[in-house]
């Protein structure tokens, strides 16, 4: 399992993974899937679909409400967790493996610089 130390953040709670082909993989943080509580419904986005930083683009349904997703950095869909389809509750169990949501083409490598460690994402929930 990718340890949460090796990933970025954003404030609005997604992780990212930079992948040795410059990939992103982006998911939610555990903390984001415990305060949504049981997943019931993942729509995911359009592979290809462009989105810039802090856009909604998908859409997580809980027990308790519906969360946009958003773009962590400015990029291009190049594979969705098509497993979310009928298990979305890979997220809950799993957030930062197997509940993945989906990989990016970053624009712009050097945009991952701003998006936050462990501790800065940690030190957020406290604000």
């Amino acid at each position: 399992m990718t340890k949460p130390e090796q990933l970025k953040y954003a404030t609005s709670h997604e992780w990212v993974r930079v992948e040795d082909n410059g990939e992103l993989t982006i998911g939610i943080t555990d903390h984001a899937q415990d305060q949504l509580g049981d997943v019931v419904f993942a729509g995911l986005p359009a592979l290809g679909q462009i989105a810039a930083a802090q856009e909604a683009c998908m859409l997580l349904e809980s027990v308790k409400a519906a969360s946009d997703i958003y773009m962590p950095v400015s990029g291009k869909v190049t594979a969705v967790n098509s497993a979310l389809e009928d298990e979305p509750e890979l997220i809950n169990e799993d957030a930062y493996d197997k509940g993945w949501l989906f990989k990016i083409m970053p624009d712009n490598q050097a945009d991952i610089e701003s998006l936050l460690s462990l501790s800065a994402y940690e030190a957020s929930l406290d604000e």
